[in-house]
């Protein structure tokens, strides 16, 4: 008998795309399950995705606040165990300001808030959120940020590519000065994921300009049942 994996999405103050989110999980043919930002625990998931939005109001930095909200502390534990993460835009800065991943995602260079469908490039195909790609595969989906540069040290930035933690690279126009045309990272064990475009946005014709974001879902969903 088959066994439905119970995917949270952790709701804060200010996500916009927490549904989006879980409406991809269950496209995908997981159970998206509800997780608040004062939860005291992740209620036995089997992986969290934290979403897209201004969390906290995005006040003090992106992802600063939410990184101390109460349901962070056992993420941050159940991650260092293995639990997968991801974190997309915003949730990809609260992974950073957690330390869950290294850098930071700061003000676009232009300093102005994008919205376009991006291109983007698989770099690592071998982390549990993208195995459904093949490495090298080039990808489309939305991209909305008015703080998705990626930056980071000269040091980290060189660890990054040496032990091929880069997820995503951008193509073409970087769209938002980050560093080495990065528009997404896994921590070393692959289990965290942190995405700056919107998968969930590119999960089916009707809304998409792609299905290409599917792919990270169906690869979470593949590898749990594999584990």
């Amino acid at each position: 008998m088959s066994v439905t994996m119970r995917i949270g999405v952790v709701t804060f103050p200010g996500s916009l795309d927490d549904r989006d989110a879980a409406r991809a999980i269950r496209i995908a043919g997981g159970e998206a399950i509800e997780l608040w930002h004062g939860d005291a625990d992740l209620h036995g998931v089997d992986a969290v995705v934290l979403p897209g939005g201004f969390s906290y109001g995005d006040y003090l930095r992106c992802g600063a606040i939410a990184r101390f909200a109460p349901v962070m502390g056992p993420l941050v534990a159940a991650a260092n165990g293995g639990l997968p993460v991801l974190g997309i835009c915003n949730g990809f800065q609260v992974l950073c300001e957690s330390h869950l991943l290294p850098g930071a995602l700061v003000r676009n260079t232009d300093l102005h808030f994008i919205c376009r469908d991006q291109r983007l490039r698989i770099e690592n195909a071998h982390t549990l959120w993208t195995s459904s790609y093949a490495e090298g595969q080039e990808i489309v989906v939305p991209l909305k940020n008015g703080e998705g540069s990626y930056v980071a040290d000269e040091s980290t930035l060189d660890m990054l590519e040496s032990e091929g933690r880069v997820v995503a690279r951008y193509i073409g126009v970087n769209p938002n000065g980050s560093r080495r045309d990065i528009a997404g990272v896994a921590n070393a064990r692959g289990n965290v994921v942190g995405i700056m475009p919107h998968p969930e946005h590119a999960v089916e014709a009707l809304t998409g300009p792609t299905t290409d974001g599917l792919g990270f879902f169906t690869s979470l969903l593949k590898g749990l049942v594999e584990a």
